[in-house]
């Protein structure tokens, strides 16, 4: 029998806790965990909504991802006392968030200027092209000596430029020294530590290091850099480690706690997943598809089409460890699409079954490059193909083409970090929401021909922001001493086909891939209606012109009028 006092005995036993705020692309969640044993002990998640009000643009409204924090952590808060566990246990919070998306507001007034240009967004696409053909040799990595990064709709510079020259709103703001940049931790730190009130405009190095705006070698904003882009250093954060006390929480429940923890989604889950040695690497299955490999206190540069990024820096006077990158736009994306834009299937666990349902994509292949293709490739004008379409294709097939698209994309950026380190992966440590799928973990131990280890606790990423706010000096309640960190218990996943077979649909996909780049051309011709015209694509252009002029010499050689 359940007693009060075995309930306060308990509650004494689980000591210090430590929250983490998990602010994703379509879901925010507030979970809560044992620093001295790593457990969940509790979470509540919000979907979020996302607005594509033209084609190509993917927003989210910064006060909805606010709202959703505050309703996170209330209801998480409301389940820890049903559990008879005392809230004042919490010690510190960590924010952990999607990188890259771009937020400007008034910082009198506490309120956004526009939506948050989410980093899938590609209106940013001729801004791009223009800076690329201002380079040297029309070099889209020319700036990467600097940042680590190609010039790109991904990253948050452009983003910001975009906003400045074409919002006039925030036009005004920046010219009347009013205006405040921030990637989504910026704006989370920045309300929940007073907002207008003495908020804390702070951000950390790996968010930071994903704006084009940083210097990974100074570890700090590059006034080339800013310049560059046209953007006025005062209006950006401060750039701080990952484990610090930025600030205490301002109101509610949690009020008085600090926040001492801050990384980029991926950086989190690189932490929470443990791969704190040089070589080791992880893959995050979310809305897009990340593959990060630790690459120890030396930035290394891909020649393979990959991204050198900060890892970490886990603390003020800690050195930052760096990664090599592989970024996927959309993997978990895929299923989203399936079910609202097509209405295939009604949940994400009815993908599982109906791909389940054939065993097989019968020689279809879905390449979902809806934002033009990441890794290992950047190529921006590339669009969504399906191929290999016979009578005999149904849904079923087309939804296992899809989970082992995500696959074959894990497989390019594997193959790519592999030739970049010289030393093969042996196994692929895997996380995220899609991981779940027990189908698509098998399919890409199948594909990648290593083994697939799952941690048994899904959470790593949130996991990882409560590892450093929990490790931060003044909280000092999570070691990270090697000999300190919890076993993880986990589930491996080892190949189950032929190599032979591997390669030759791996094969296949490729050639997929090649027909699915240069479909898209940046500058649309504009018919007398305003809208944009069918020449605007390049392939439907040569086509319609191709087919006039064979109407014209066939009239011309049969004399017809």
């Amino acid at each position: 029998m359940y007693s009060p006092m075995a309930a306060s005995s308990h509650r004494i036993t689980l000591g210090p806790l430590v929250a983490a705020i998990d602010q994703g692309t379509s879901s925010t969640r507030f979970l809560v965990f044992n620093s001295k044993t790593a457990e969940l002990l509790s979470h509540h998640q919000v979907e979020i909504k996302q607005s594509f009000p033209k084609e190509g643009w993917v927003e989210e409204d910064p006060k909805e991802i606010l709202q959703s924090v505050y309703e996170c952590m209330e209801r998480t808060c409301e389940k820890l006392t049903q559990l008879n566990i005392d809230v004042s246990n919490i010690k510190a919070i960590g924010v952990t968030n999607q990188r890259e998306t771009t937020l400007v507001w008034d910082k009198e007034t506490g309120e956004p200027l526009y939506n948050a240009i989410v980093w899938l967004d590609l209106r940013t696409q001729s801004t791009v092209e223009r800076l690329i053909n201002k380079t040297p040799g029309r070099n889209k990595n020319h700036l990467r000596h600097k940042t680590g990064l190609p010039i790109s709709t991904y990253f948050s510079a452009v983003k910001l430029r975009w906003l400045m020259d074409n919002v006039e709103q925030v036009h005004q703001a920046v010219v009347s020294h009013r205006a405040m940049f921030g990637t989504v931790d910026s704006w989370l730190i920045w309300c929940l530590t007073g907002g207008k009130s003495g908020g804390v405009h702070c951000t950390d190095v790996t968010n930071a290091s994903r704006t084009m705006l940083f210097n990974i070698h100074t570890m700090d904003w590059d006034p080339e850099l800013c310049k560059y882009f046209g953007i006025p250093m005062e209006i950006l954060p401060r750039v701080r480690s990952s484990s610090e006390i930025y600030g205490l929480m301002k109101s509610g429940a949690l009020s008085g706690i600090p926040i001492s923890g801050c990384l980029g989604d991926q950086s989190a889950a690189l932490v929470g997943q443990m791969c704190f040695q040089d070589g080791q690497a992880k893959n995050t299955y979310g809305t897009g598809c990340f593959l990060l490999r630790n690459t120890g206190s030396k930035p290394v540069m891909s020649d393979h089409g990959l991204l050198t990024t900060v890892a970490y820096k886990l603390g003020r006077d800690k050195p930052a460890c760096y990664a090599l990158e592989g970024s996927v736009a959309i993997a978990g994306a895929v299923v989203r699409w399936l079910q609202d834009n097509l209405g295939l299937i009604g949940s994400s666990d009815e993908l599982e079954k109906l791909a389940a349902s054939v065993g097989t994509s019968y020689g279809c292949y879905f390449v979902p490059a809806f934002s033009g293709l990441y890794a290992p490739y950047w190529e921006p004008s590339a669009r969504g193909i399906i191929c290999g379409l016979t009578q005999f294709t149904n849904k079923s097939h087309l939804a296992f083409a899809a989970l082992e698209a995500v696959c074959f994309q894990t497989r390019e950026i594997l193959d790519a970090m592999n030739q970049d380190s010289g030393i093969p992966l042996t196994q692929l440590q895997v996380d995220g929401g899609m991981t779940s799928n027990k189908l698509l973990m098998q399919l890409q131990a199948d594909i990648l021909c290593i083994p697939v280890v799952k941690p048994s606790m899904p959470e790593t990423t949130a996991l990882g922001a409560a590892m450093a706010a929990g490790a931060a000096e003044g909280v000092s309640v999570w070691s990270l001493n090697p000999e300190d960190l919890s076993e993880v218990t986990s589930e491996k996943f080892d190949p189950q086909i032929n190599p032979e077979e591997s390669e030759f649909r791996y094969a296949r996909w490729k050639i997929a891939v090649e027909k699915s780049k240069n479909w898209e051309t940046t500058t649309p011709a504009i018919n007398g209606n305003g809208e944009p015209s069918i020449f605007s694509s390049a392939p439907l252009g040569f086509y319609i012109i191709g087919s006039m002029l064979m109407l014209i010499g066939a009239k011309y050689i049969t004399g017809h009028d």
